[in-house]
């Protein structure tokens, strides 16, 4: 199948991209499994009060707390259903650098529905570029993957930049007063 003209201009960023896909609500997406630290079962997390209402909780990841995400408040307004193949994946992301501090990494979990496949983004049949949506800056582009359209998600702009604030505050904000 020919690819798209509009799609020549990411095929180069696609060509060695490795991703983990999932679903939500089911509709298929993706993610780069180099943001990708581990997929877990689904573990019971405990709720945060307060915040917007696709952060599902917190839950203690190799020692440190990790924000849980629900990919299916965030990308649909409803949660994922809880079944087998439910997972968090836990990904790591960089926080843009502030005026009083340098880049950080983060970490957080997706809870994502049917999160079994891997695949190369070479494999697609066709790609588009990134859509400029307002309310979806998170959205990276769709794939034609084997007959299917595949949402592809950049993890670092999941969250407003004042969700990221709050959820993960620079060493220097966590100082208690």
């Amino acid at each position: 199948m020919p690819r798209l003209h509009a799609a020549r201009t990411v095929d180069t960023l696609l060509a060695a991209m490795q991703l983990i896909t999932f679903t939500v609500g089911g509709q298929a997406f993706a993610i780069e499994s180099r943001s990708v630290i581990e997929v877990l079962p689904l573990v019971p997390h405990r709720p945060v009060p307060l915040v917007p209402d696709y952060v599902s909780g917190m839950f203690t990841y190799r020692g440190c707390l990790v924000p849980v995400i629900d990919l299916g408040v965030r990308l649909q307004g409803r949660p994922v259903e809880r079944r087998l193949s439910t997972r968090i994946i836990v990904v790591e992301f960089i926080v843009p650098p502030s005026s009083a501090a340098a880049a950080t990494p983060v970490r957080a979990g997706l809870v994502a529905e049917n999160v079994i496949a891997t695949c190369r983004a070479e494999e697609a049949e066709a790609s588009y570029p990134a859509l400029q949506l307002e309310n979806a800056p998170f959205m990276a582009g769709i794939l034609r993957l084997k007959g299917t359209s595949v949402h592809l998600l950049a993890v670092e702009r999941l969250l407003p930049p004042g969700i990221i604030a709050g959820l993960f505050p620079r060493p220097a904000e966590r100082a208690l007063p």
